[in-house]
């Protein structure tokens, strides 16, 4: 593979993959034109302004780094998405240009050298990816969307459907310059037949401008370490490692719209460590690394940051759906202080029901501290519980414990006083952020539904229609009114207040809007809160400050004890 060369060039002849220890396909794309464009969308404008411009330059492609398995066989250790989109582009391209004519000679020779020859496939993905990759764009044996069952193959299709859609009216002419374009522009490349020489490169590289994540820098140095000290046991442990990421790198395209990777590197140190003041991840592990044993640790570390990636997988995938508790957490999110007590409760092995329990319990602490916004520090109230709460005890019972003495102890008691029920009620008097709103009004429209009733089945947050939040006395005056009278008082303490806040769907918050109260009222049928405000307005149909008061009331009452 030369130095400097063409995309042509790099595909043609050779086989390309990625390594499975590597990052799945990561480039998004946007569909909504009034959105900001995603690197999917812009690698298309890209071209098509190059296109569009006068210079007699080609096209670059950037630098590509592969490690050398053979004279043909190549994997990529830096550039594997730009090489994954220029893949499923192309495909896209050829499957336009075939719609409008057969393909000339030069152009199914130039397809077989990129794409693929009789059964040899030029580019290759993650193993657990590829099979999709082969049959939804390069075969394009599958059209339906069924089984995508990480969020990289979904961004696969993604891509391979927005091409698909943007070439759908292009002509020929457009077409065939584009193809010229894409397979004379120009890149560099860096083959090296050593591995360890491949990661000092990769570490050195994205030393020089490009963001690798802290993950992927650990795992860097991970391998470099083995390389360099692993003695007569490196071949088993390198292949342990990429095992371990592997694992990982799955995990992370079924939870990464949940959780950043770097966090749940972060979160394992403090699991690691048994410390939740563990923070600066990358600082640490290099000291270690320098450290004797390291090898021992970074065998130890792996195996940790591969179950904490595992643990979670369960936690935001299967578990969630089947737990309201632990989807309320995962809906309220900000929930960073919860998660080490999470992967220590999946690793102890303590049962869903406990886990359920703890997650009740942390999501009290987790809205508390967003709604009282105090400076006052958390981790240190919660650091030595977390510490006994091990494999040999297993019991999570201190951990709620604290948690209740935190939320119950007198304000007296200043050093543990600041997200006790006296301060939470006062957060939750006057406006609150929206979205809290939300969710807040969400727990209480279960609170209203089960109340009395044995074994309802409470809603799931997503279950209700594209939620928004309505203000019943309108911001606005309505001067056919129905409401109080807008006064200083009434605008100040009692228009942005959880008594006159309301979850509805969006279609029923267009509908209503700034009507009068009546009329809102009449379509006030859909939830228990909405019935209970016309029941609260039967005798006069008027909402006024006094029934906002009471509506604020008991929902303070409510959240006061249950959150």
């Amino acid at each position: 593979m030369e130095a400097s060369s063409t995309i042509k060039k790099v595909l043609a002849g050779n086989k390309i993959f990625v390594p499975t220890y590597q990052r799945a396909y990561s480039w998004e794309t946007e569909f909504d034109k009034s959105k900001p464009p995603k690197q999917v969308n812009v690698f298309l404008s890209d071209l098509e302004d190059y296109n569009k411009s006068q210079t007699n330059s080609k096209y670059y492609f950037g630098h590509f780094l592969f490690e050398q398995k053979s004279d043909s066989k190549f994997g990529v250790i830096d550039g594997q998405q730009r090489l994954t989109t220029i893949t499923i582009f192309l495909s896209a391209l050829f499957s336009r240009l075939e719609e409008i004519r057969p393909l000339s000679i030069s152009e199914k020779e130039t397809k077989e050298d990129i794409l693929k020859r009789n059964l040899t496939y030029r580019f290759s993905t993650v193993g657990y990816d590829n099979q999709l990759f082969r049959d939804y764009v390069i075969d394009q044996t599958k059209t339906d969307k069924n089984g995508l069952e990480t969020t990289s193959a979904k961004r696969i299709v993604n891509a391979f459907d927005f091409f698909q859609k943007a070439l759908s009216e292009k002509d020929e002419s457009y077409l065939t310059k584009m193809l010229e374009t894409l397979q004379s522009s120009s890149c560099t490349t860096h083959p090296v037949k050593d591995e360890s020489e491949a990661i000092q490169m990769f570490i050195f590289q994205n030393n020089r401008g490009k963001k690798p994540s802290n993950l992927e820098i650990i795992k860097a140095q991970f391998m470099f370490y083995i390389h360099l000290y692993g003695d007569e046991e490196k071949e088993e442990l390198i292949e342990e490692i990429k095992n371990r990421f592997e694992k990982i790198y799955k995990s992370i395209s079924s939870i990464e719209y949940n959780i950043n990777e770097d966090d749940v590197l972060v979160y394992t140190m403090r699991v690691y460590f048994n410390s939740l003041w563990e923070n600066n991840a990358l600082e640490k592990i290099n000291k270690l690394l320098d450290e004797k044993g390291s090898i021992s640790f970074i065998k130890q570390f792996s195996y940790s940051l591969s179950n904490s990636f595992e643990h979670l997988t369960n936690f935001f995938g299967k578990d969630e759906k089947e737990s309201l508790h632990i989807h309320s957490l995962i809906t309220l999110g900000g929930f960073g202080i919860a998660i080490p007590f999470i992967i220590k409760a999946y690793s102890f092995n303590v049962g869903k029901e406990n886990i359920e329990k703890l997650c009740a319990s942390l999501e009290s602490l987790v809205i508390r501290q967003r709604l009282i916004g105090t400076r006052a520090d958390i981790t240190s109230r919660l650091d030595g519980v977390y510490k006994t709460f091990t494999k040999e005890t297993k019991s999570i019972e201190p951990i709620i414990e604290r948690v209740d003495f935190i939320k119950t102890v007198p304000s007296e008691n200043w050093w543990w006083s600041y997200w006790n029920d006296n301060a939470f009620e006062k957060s939750i008097q006057g406006a609150v952020n929206h979205s809290t709103a939300k969710f807040l009004l969400w727990k209480y429209e279960n609170h209203l539904e089960s109340d009395g009733k044995n074994g309802y089945a409470q809603t799931r947050f997503d279950a209700v229609e594209s939620p928004e939040l309505e203000h019943i006395a309108p911001q606005t005056e309505n001067p056919k009114n129905g409401y109080d009278v807008y006064d200083e008082e009434f605008r100040t303490q009692f228009i942005d207040c959880l008594g006159n806040y309301l979850l509805l769907s969006k279609s029923h918050n267009c509908s209503v809007g700034n009507k009068p109260f009546s009329d809102k009222r009449d379509s006030y049928t859909k939830s228990n809160q909405q019935r209970e405000i016309a029941e609260m307005t039967k005798e006069n149909l008027i909402w006024t400050r006094e029934l906002i008061q009471k509506r604020n009331d008991k929902i303070t009452e409510f959240l006061t004890d249950k959150l």
